[in-house]
């Protein structure tokens, strides 16, 4: 059992149950953003809190949510009092969670007549009450105002679900039928990753499967250590501004980050972040964490596995009480706006550390809901992508976003959202000049345009609205997005960045513009055949080759530089 090859196919094995899980949870739910967009986590992880492998699309955020809920919940439900058969379920943030509508859902293992592990799935369930359907509520001012809170709770035993908690969850959702359908699949995903770890215990044995995890960790965390060590030692400092909190607008707020590289491995810590405040830009320490490592992990070989063997060589450090580490009543439904500031700061303090492998920072996803006025509820909840930073040699990929919040998920494909809600995906499309200018290109944003058949509410939660993201080493900002109001007359409207329950009227439209990433070295250093591409393809318009980068483009289609 303990050579390198027996280990890897174990750790392969491991990885595929908890892919298969998730596949599952997919096809069973019910939400449309499950159904379409593959926006669902599994994880496998043991009684000690470890985790073991996750699947191909589970995000990190999800995977440090099951990582760090699972101590918790075995404090209100000791092991010993699990019975085979039996799942459990909870969604507190200031307990290992996400956010209200993130439920995270555990199903024992047996070995030697205990349990030895965990399989555990999670998925955002369309709709746990709050101020607006979907889950959004970007104004909430305390985490009652976002929904149902749920403390670990036994959700089913082996003879189904619990009649009280199915009767506590319908009656606190506006989509009853669809959250229960979203919490079977969910429970089903536990079940299919357990019956797979079972037959790899009846194959390695309890004791063999439990040794071979433990090299396979070891293995991980010394690979981890020998990739750290590879770069400079040095403390390296950076922060990065969130555009606002919604409540008062233009009043940005800061996460701040020092990256400390020594001999004995890495220090993140966010000491000067700013205070937690009363508004959706919080979050939860699991979410913070998920930032920390997934920035850390994009300097390092992309081949390392992701278990609790590379955690062991970092050492993160979230400040209670700040906008990374929340505590009740503190919302933390916006949480992908706080710890994309944290993952941009550790980026950029890195990108400091090893130029050669920097990149710009980028625009970020843009969450959105839009959903009936009233009874019978239907819900499209969803995320248009930024532009990527350029990177070092490399322009930024278009609208797809630096994003570790969403695994396989993309944005959906128009035709089911169309069959699934009364509306028009009218077009998708990247916008011209939208990329920062530099020597490399920030990548694109996108613009898509959704006309409406019937009235419905418009919510939306973004950032680097208002601060574009910076270039690098002379490179310019990226282009800001922005939500949008197009009236019956055509005549736009800018929303806020963060709104809720806005109304629109049957005709109307909402139009999404994402933001471009920045660019990185002096535009004026450009290669011209990239301008020449960039013009071919539309991604820079004359305007932009010629102002942006001083190219001069002739009657004939032929350039120039001037000087």
């Amino acid at each position: 059992m303990r050579d390198t090859l027996t280990a890897e196919v174990l750790r392969n094995a491991l990885m595929v149950a908890a892919e298969e899980a998730s596949i599952v949870v997919v096809r069973s739910a019910y939400s449309t953003l499950i159904v379409e967009g593959s926006d669902a986590s599994a994880a496998i992880l043991d009684a000690r809190g470890r985790l073991v492998a996750q699947s191909v699309a589970t995000t990190l955020m999800n995977s440090m949510a099951l990582r760090a809920a699972l101590p918790e919940l075995l404090k209100d439900v000791p092991p010993g009092t699990m019975s085979p058969g039996e799942v459990y379920v909870l969604n507190d943030a200031y307990r290992g969670g996400v956010h209200t509508n993130d439920l995270l859902v555990y199903r024992p293992v047996f070995a030697g007549g205990a349990p030895a592990y965990f399989t555990a799935t999670m998925i955002h369930v369309s709709d746990l009450g709050g101020l607006s359907a979907g889950g959004m509520a970007p104004l909430a001012t305390d985490v009652f105002l976002e929904g149902l809170q749920l403390p670990p709770v036994r959700l089913a035993t082996a003879a189904g679900l619990e009649p009280a908690v199915e009767a506590i969850l319908r009656a606190n959702s506006r989509t009853p039928d669809k959250v229960m359908g979203d919490v079977r699949a969910l429970v089903a995903g536990t079940a299919v990753a357990a019956a797979r770890l079972g037959a790899l215990i009846g194959e390695y044995g309890e004791a063999g499967l439990a040794a071979g995890i433990d090299d396979y960790l070891d293995h991980t965390e010394t690979m981890t250590r020998a990739a750290l060590a590879e770069l400079p030692r040095g403390r390296f400092e950076a922060a990065y501004p969130i555009d606002d909190d919604g409540i008062t607008p233009g009043v940005a707020h800061h996460v701040r980050v020092a990256v400390t590289v020594g001999d004995g491995g890495v220090v993140v810590d966010f000491a000067g972040t700013g205070p937690q405040v009363p508004a959706a830009i919080n979050a939860s320490a699991s979410q913070s964490l998920a930032a920390a490592v997934f920035a850390v992990r994009c300097f390092l070989d992309p081949a390392l596995p992701m278990n609790d063997g590379c955690l062991r060589a970092l050492d993160v450090r979230l400040p209670e009480g700040s906008l990374l580490n929340a505590r009740s009543p503190h919302p933390c439904g916006g949480r992908y706006v706080p710890i994309y500031a944290a993952m941009e700061a550790v980026f950029q303090a890195l990108s400091d550390a090893v130029p050669e492998r920097a990149i710009a920072a980028s625009g970020i996803l843009q969450p959105f809901s839009i959903a009936a006025v009233g009874a019978p509820y239907w819900i499209h909840l969803a995320y248009d992508f930024g532009g990527v930073g350029a990177r070092r040699g490399l322009d930024g990929p278009d609208a797809t976003g630096v994003h570790f919040g969403i695994g396989r998920n993309s944005v959906p494909q128009a035709e089911p959202v169309e069959s699934r809600c009364p509306l028009v995906v009218e077009s998708i499309e990247t916008i011209p000049d939208s990329g920062g200018p530099g020597r490399w290109r920030g990548g694109l944003g996108s613009r898509t345009v959704y006309r409406f058949l019937a009235e419905c509410h418009v919510t939306t939660r973004g950032d680097r609205l208002r601060l574009p993201p910076p270039g690098r080493d002379g490179g310019l900002p990226g282009r800001v997005g922005g939500f949008l109001r197009r009236g019956r007359d055509g005549r736009l409207e800018r929303l806020a960045a963060k709104v809720n329950n806005v109304r629109f009227a049957a005709g109307e439209a909402f139009v999404v513009e994402t933001t471009g990433g920045g660019g990185i070295g002096p535009p004026g250093e450009r290669d011209p055949g990239a301008v020449a591409a960039d013009l071919a393809s539309g991604r820079v318009t004359r305007r932009g080759a010629e102002e942006d980068y001083g190219v001069r483009v002739a009657a004939d289609g032929s350039l120039s530089r001037d000087g």
